[in-house]
């Protein structure tokens, strides 16, 4: 294996079905399945998935709900996807575990970097759940603050396009896929890959960042075996 500790975010529409809320078994499986084939192989992975398909805290704003209460509303609905995360995972065989950034402790054990790194060596699969902790702050911003903390070889985001393009390949057909690129291309280039303060956490901590389609099955396992099948960002 090319990476032995992963950060893998995913979308909470990621967990959609086709009713456009809430969650599908089977999208969490397949998800889980996913996980399942790189830890078997002695892979070490934390995963961080938004809370879109149950409620998200902008949108809550715009419909009149306190910004900072309607965040906080989302960092649950991150919650309740980690649960059912663990679930799939656990129900496959896998040990997994939900660490929170706030207490809720009969869900999970606070969210500590020196705990998530125990649990990770032991071969626990790590769910973190609810964000940063805090509002105004993205799952994505999560996402890179988790990778960092301990320490990953990589964060992989999980599409339902295969990389990054020079245009929204689901509306331009003339797109072309960058195998490659630097934050500062990145940047220069106003790719909408990850919001800005996670990108800088990415590019400030030396974080690669891997855009991959995480819908078809076996793409993990290949972005780890080191196959270019999406966009590296470093």
């Amino acid at each position: 294996m090319k990476y032995k500790r992963i950060l893998l975010k995913l979308s909470g529409e990621s967990l959609m079905g086709d009713d456009g809320y809430g969650i599908q078994y089977q999208n969490v499986h397949h998800y889980a399945s996913e996980i399942k084939s790189v830890v078997d192989l002695g892979v070490q992975v934390g995963v961080v998935i938004g809370g879109g398909n149950i409620f998200r805290g902008v949108q809550g704003a715009s419909k009149g709900f306190d910004r900072r209460q309607g965040d906080q509303m989302g960092m649950l609905a991150t919650i309740i996807n980690a649960m059912a995360m663990q679930a799939a995972l656990e129900e496959m065989g896998v040990k997994a575990k939900v660490l929170t950034a706030f207490a809720i402790e009969s869900v999970g054990e606070r969210i500590s970097w020196r705990k998530a790194v125990e649990e990770l060596e032991s071969g626990t699969v790590a769910i973190f759940g609810g964000g940063t902790g805090n509002p105004f702050f993205t799952t994505d911003s999560g996402a890179a603050l988790r990778a960092v903390e301990i320490k990953a070889d990589l964060l992989l985001k999980g599409t339902r396009v295969d990389g990054v393009y020079t245009a929204d390949p689901e509306k331009d057909p003339t797109a072309t896929k960058y195998s490659n690129l630097t934050f500062d291309e990145a940047y220069q280039k106003n790719l909408k890959i990850m919001d800005m303060t996670a990108f800088t956490v990415c590019k400030e901590n030396n974080m690669p960042i891997y855009v991959y389609d995480a819908n078809k099955p076996g793409n993990l396992l290949k972005v780890l075996n080191g196959e270019p099948i999406g966009t590296l960002l470093q």
